[in-house]
């Protein structure tokens, strides 16, 4: 069995359990597009990826000519 060489903490120990962790997900408001978000998650804003209120990425959109 495993043996750790040192003992550990335990405000260390405590802070790994729950109650120390968000209950309600963070929610932040992009620069740019002013829409509400995940905290390090990027957005999708008209067909535009947005991240840290840059765009990332720009979908292309299939129109049909006739």
């Amino acid at each position: 069995m495993a043996h750790p060489k040192r003992r550990q903490s335990s405000t260390k120990r405590d802070k790994r359990r729950t109650h120390y962790k968000a209950e309600v997900p963070q929610l932040a408001k992009c620069s740019a597009t002013g829409e509400l978000h995940l905290y390090h998650r990027a957005h999708w804003h008209e067909n535009k990826l947005y991240y840290r209120g840059k765009v990332v990425l720009e979908k292309e959109i299939d129109t049909v000519e006739e």
